[in-house]
């Protein structure tokens, strides 16, 4: 049956009718036959023409898409000079036209194309009256060309979107030539469109009134896919010049380059001589009525064009007071509404303050409303993927869900759920352990702790006995009023589930994010903004935050089809395993079960901000909970010290973070956060020897991508070419410094910073010394 056909290009989404096909044939044969049968088989509505008469006036009648003309025998008609007579027809440029052709015996050369593509067709069709072949040929043709050109009309649309938009549009080509120009950007600059396309920007005159470097400025800009925007003075083809407001945009196109720059172009300020310019290039161009009409229009439009309302756009008669008089109504309504989100409020009052502000704000407070309106507001804009592939490589490997899956491949992992570690005595108490482990965890709350050595002498298993010691310090037992056997079970059972095959994503890395979790809670700012209940819920999410981690990231979940990661919806995959598995160990057996004891209330906000914590470690929102927390934390802290009316106490301080609940779950996101990538902040023997662990597990995904042959994630990580330095160098500058400046700025951490210092000075000097290894080799040691 004929149905219509949803198509998408770009944002814009259309309805496609059913496809049209007319075939041209001068006898009805096997065939016809079998093309018609095949347009009843494919929904498609079917014409016939038996002379190049009734075929062309049937085309100018129905526009079909598809046109299908006899090409195996001259003697009834000439066929190329058929498609000739309909390329000749405007709308013949959207429609696909196919010859059939004789089939070639087995000992004659087949012919060339050529003069089927020169005569108009744009395909051939080999004769054969297969209904299924003639169906999957025009079934094809549908999916192919006809849909490509269709996508090409609905453009018309946007065209005359664009001719008739109010601000001036120029479009170039990456080499900067001119491909289009609208009517409002000929008003402006005096030129016609004629003497503009083809034309490089460097062949127009320029005006002398721009800082000399301001151009080189823009193309730094622009050429790296960022887009610019700013005052510019131009040159109209008269010879004076004009501030403008312009806004440049790459655009990526064929082979993910940039080939175009789309230009916004308005005049800047409240310049009169501005407005005198575009009213008296109306008068240049226009006679009469239509002259007064345009000038008029130029009068009335409001520069605040995202807060007019529909009644002053289409009135091109009122004057100005009657305008705002109109927009103030329209605003009062919009300011009535009862039921509005933070983010509406927050709207609502910026476009409040742009009634009486000078055009300069109102102008700039424009731009604070687009970035407002958009969907990713804490998502850094990245520059093009040439700047620095392994930057590129961790950001997608890391922050995104990755390539969708492109392979029937499916990836589960096994995991072994009665794992035995060793056979080293678990302790009955926290005081019955070994010596040699005693004596490390003497020193458990320097920051300068070596898990590697805890690592060694409990054989692989530094995850109970440091919980137990971490726990016990900050009475973890008495505030779930649990008992410390419990503890030690529920230990247990979370270190059983962590993979000790994964070279960084084992139980060694747990204890490690507990440890600093555990140090940053006795810091004295983080003390005091934090209650108990909040302390005991780091130190859980610290413990389980990657239990059952398969050693594989998010990323090759979704591309291998995981059982996860159809779960999960392809979201924040390990990070909600880790959490639902981590309830689900605790909850299944009494003996480890260490929320048994507490009331619902206290479990439920528990639960609910330990789920929290971990999943604030999925990297897709990182710079969201970075910059709110410099928003929310950092910045109003920092008013008040530096603020000299501030009466405030220290004290009065953290106890007003106390007072906002917001505030304390955005600083237990970012300890957590920082306790789980703080191996670039660890002493430089620890910093080493993390680098080697992580890169080993992304070289072994690597591997394994390529042994499945599933898109490979982060393609620097490949162990016979990558350079960790340069690895390390990348990651500690897209993500860690900037974080830990933050957070540094509310706990005070100079030891850290001091650690992070040195250690991107030992990879810079490796980078530096071409060396792609975590050392130097011995001999250039000196």
């Amino acid at each position: 049956q004929a149905s219509t056909t949803e198509v998408q290009i770009g944002p814009m989404r259309l309805i496609q009718d059913p496809i049209q096909v007319l075939l041209i044939f001068a006898k009805e044969d096997n065939q016809s036959d079998g093309f018609w049968w095949a347009c009843d088989r494919a929904g498609y509505r079917c014409n016939i023409a038996r002379t190049p008469e009734s075929a062309l006036e049937c085309f100018l009648d129905k526009h079909q898409e598809i046109i299908v003309i006899d090409h195996r025998n001259s003697r009834y008609f000439d066929a190329e000079g058929v498609c000739r007579s309909i390329r000749a027809t405007k709308p013949s440029e959207h429609t696909v036209i196919l010859a059939v052709v004789p089939r070639a015996s087995a000992d004659q050369e087949e012919t060339s194309v050529l003069p089927l593509l020169n005569a108009g067709f744009d395909r051939q069709f080999m004769e054969n009256s297969s209904i299924t072949a003639c169906y999957n040929e025009l079934v094809q043709i549908e999916h192919g060309e006809v849909r490509s050109q269709f996508k090409l009309r609905a453009c018309n649309a946007v065209f005359t979107a664009l001719d008739h938009c109010q601000e001036a549009i120029e479009i170039t080509s990456e080499d900067h030539v001119i491909q289009y120009v609208n009517p409002a950007f000929e008003r402006m600059m005096g030129y016609h469109k004629g003497e503009l396309i083809g034309k490089e920007l460097t062949e127009l005159p320029k005006s002398d009134k721009n800082c000399a470097d301001l151009l080189d400025t823009i193309n730094t800009f622009i050429k790296k896919g960022k887009e610019w925007q700013g005052v510019y003075y131009a040159r109209r083809k008269s010879g004076d010049s004009i501030q403008q407001h312009v806004k440049i945009t790459p655009v990526i196109g064929q082979g993910g380059k940039i080939r175009h720059f789309v230009s916004l172009k308005r005049l800047h300020g409240a310049n009169e001589n501005n407005k005198q310019l575009c009213k008296s290039h109306c008068d240049e161009k226009y006679t009469g009525d239509n002259s007064q009409s345009e000038s008029r229009s130029f009068k009335c439009k409001n520069r605040r064009k995202d807060s007019i309302d529909v009644k002053s756009i289409t009135s091109q008669s009122s004057d100005a007071p009657s305008l705002q008089t109109r927009r103030y109504s329209s605003m009062a309504r919009i300011h009535s509404m009862t039921i509005e989100a933070p983010i509406t409020k927050v709207i609502n009052i910026i476009n409040a303050a742009q009634e009486n502000s000078p055009i300069t704000v109102a102008e700039a407070l424009d731009r604070v409303l687009e970035i407002l309106r958009t969907t990713e507001l804490y998502s850094p804009q990245l520059g093009t993927k040439d700047e620095d592939p392994h930057t590129s490589d961790l950001v997608g490997g890391l922050m995104t869900d990755g390539l969708r899956r492109l392979s029937g491949n499916e990836y589960v992992f096994s995991k072994n759920t009665n794992l035995s570690h060793s056979h080293l005595p678990v302790p009955n108490t926290i005081n019955d352990v070994p010596t040699c482990i005693a004596q490390l965890l003497d020193n458990e709350e320097s920051w300068d702790f070596n898990i590697f050595e805890l690592e060694a002498v409990t054989n692989k298993r530094p995850l109970v006995y440091l919980g137990l010691k971490v726990f016990a310090r900050f009475g973890v037992s008495e505030f779930l009023n649990c008992s410390e056997a419990t503890l030690r079970a529920w230990l247990q059972v979370i270190e059983a589930n962590y993979h000790s095959s994964n070279s960084y994503h084992n139980s060694t890395h747990a204890a490690d994010v507990l440890h600093a979790t555990a140090f940053f809670l006795g810091k004295e700012k983080v003390k005091g903004s934090l209650d108990h209940l909040d302390e005991v819920a780091a130190l859980i999410a610290a413990t389980i935050h990657d239990v059952d981690h398969p050693g594989r990231t998010n990323s090759f979940l979704c591309n291998a089809g995981s059982e996860l990661a159809v779960l999960y919806n392809d979201t924040a995959i390990l990070e909600s395993h880790h959490t639902a598995l981590a309830f689900q160990l605790t909850t299944k057996d009494s003996k480890c079960n260490i929320f048994k004891n507490i009331d619902r209330n206290h479990y439920r906000t528990l639960r609910q901000a330990i789920i929290d914590m971990v999943l604030a470690t999925e990297m897709t929102k990182h710079f969201e909970h970075v910059n709110k927390f410099v928003n929310s934390i950092n910045k109003p802290m920092a008013s008040e010290e530096t603020s000299s009316q501030s009466e405030g106490s220290d004290c009065e301080r953290t106890a007003n973070t106390k007072n906002f609940p917001d505030n304390q779950t955005l600083i237990k996101r970012m300890m957590i956060k920082c306790a789980d990538v703080a191996n670039p902040c660890r002493p430089l023997e620890l910093c080493i020897e993390w680098a080697g662990r992580i890169s080993e597990e992304y070289f072994a995904q690597t591997d394994e991508e390529k042994r499945q042959g599933l898109p490979v994630v982060m393609p620097v990580f490949d162990r016979n070419t990558c350079s960790i330095p340069k690895s390390q160098i990348s990651f500690i500058d897209y993500f860690i410094t900037d974080m830990f400046d933050a957070w540094d700025a509310f706990a005070h951490l100079p030891v850290l910073m001091q650690h992070l210092a040195n250690n991107y000075k030992h990879w810079k000097t490796l980078d530096e010394l071409k060396c792609k290894s975590l050392r130097l080799p011995p001999e250039n040691n000196n």
